[in-house]
């Protein structure tokens, strides 16, 4: 008789915990679905288009997209880069963006907005154009045919790989990576020799191994996923062994 009277009450027990064990459980799953789909969606989302740089005007010579110059860094660049067209002829723009598209490359979208702004071989003939990615610190550099008799592609790509991401190697230094960058496309363009890279110090990493804000913002999404998950988890067996115990009771 006391086991009949014991059943029931391990039923009603049953169903109370159940329902709301049940809606956490779904909202732990949800909560991971959201948080997978933001992830996923999230890069191309803030990824930057070559449409989003504005067309190009005479007196254009620095985008700033990622807003990694100081205003007299940038008006000094502005300044060297002004002088020269006017004293030569050759033209040199920088462009910094924030994140690329998930196929996308420094080098691919130099070239993309290098076309896209000069269509034709006569008008690209005396260009420069010098992109970095500040979210992956990767460069990009296109010239045109004319600039290729005074800069050869080797120094150009020293420029883009060297001049800008030694300093960038020894601690994010932008400013003075572009500033040195555009002393040297000046000095080889009007006709000087060669100054050369910065001295890369013995103690600085080629390969760049600073965390940047995107890759933290990375791993504390991983460490939330891996947590829901284990919760996720646990919960629904706690309540299997939780109801195995009260049957035998």
């Amino acid at each position: 008789m006391r086991r009949l009277l014991h059943q029931p009450a391990i039923h009603w027990l049953r169903s109370r915990l159940m329902n709301p064990l049940a809606s956490l459980h779904r909202l732990y799953l949800t909560a991971i679905a959201l948080l997978l789909v933001t992830q996923l969606i999230a890069a191309p989302a803030s990824a930057t288009s070559i449409y989003e740089i504005p067309e190009l005007s005479s007196d254009t010579w620095v985008i700033d997209k990622a807003d990694i110059l100081s205003r007299s860094s940038e008006g000094k660049v502005s300044s060297e880069f002004s002088d020269l067209a006017k004293t030569t002829g050759y033209e040199v723009r920088f462009v910094s963006i924030h994140r690329l598209d998930y196929d996308e490359t420094a080098q691919t979208f130099a070239d993309k907005l290098f076309e896209r702004w000069f269509p034709t071989p006569e008008e690209q003939a005396k260009q420069v154009l010098l992109v970095i990615d500040n979210v992956t610190n990767n460069t990009g550099i296109r010239t045109g045919e004319q600039v290729k008799q005074v800069m050869s592609d080797a120094i150009a790509n020293s420029v883009a790989q060297e001049s800008v991401l030694i300093p960038l190697k020894e601690g994010n230094k932008y400013n003075q990576a572009i500033l040195g960058a555009s002393n040297r496309l000046v000095a080889v363009l009007s006709g000087q020799a060669d100054p050369g890279p910065p001295e890369l110090k013995s103690n600085v990493m080629v390969e760049g191994t600073f965390a940047t804000p995107e890759k933290t913002k990375s791993s504390n999404a991983t460490v939330w996923v891996v947590g829901f998950l284990i919760v996720a988890t646990i919960v629904p067996m706690a309540t299997y062994y939780f109801y195995q115990w009260m049957g035998s009771r």
